[in-house]
């Protein structure tokens, strides 16, 4: 495993930055681009449920705004008693800029506590080789 202590830093930067006010559940996530660059979003709630954004979706469109173009690692944190993992869309997201191999560190507020793959997480992801028929 890399030294992660920068990208949970930035990660729990991000984190004290979002926007929550009806569920009351932040999330930070910070993650290392192939220009060396860290890219960090906050997730974003909405009244309208399923127009919030994810800190992962954040963090990649900086990402995409920078000058960045793969993710060699990302970060996520939050706080519970209960590791969160990137939802669905979130490791579909990550999926369009990473590999299989690529790390995904799951943290609290004070440190990680465990570092899967992608392939561990989505490991028959829809890929652009799936469009052919």
């Amino acid at each position: 495993m890399s030294n992660t202590q920068p990208l949970l830093s930035a990660a729990l930067s991000a984190r004290k930055k979002a926007y929550a006010p009806y569920s009351g559940f932040a999330v930070g996530c910070a993650l290392l681009a192939d220009d060396k660059q860290i890219y960090t979003g906050a997730n974003v709630e909405n009244i309208s449920y399923p127009c919030g954004t994810c800190a992962e979706a954040g963090a990649i469109a900086a990402m995409i705004a920078g000058s960045g173009r793969r993710i060699l690692e990302i970060l996520i944190t939050a706080g519970g008693t209960d590791l969160i993992t990137p939802c669905g869309a979130c490791l579909q997201r990550i999926a369009e800029f990473a590999d299989a191999e690529t790390q995904i560190h799951l943290a609290d507020t004070t440190a990680v506590k465990k570092t899967l793959k992608l392939a561990d997480l989505l490991p028959l992801g829809f890929k652009e080789r799936s469009l052919k028929s």
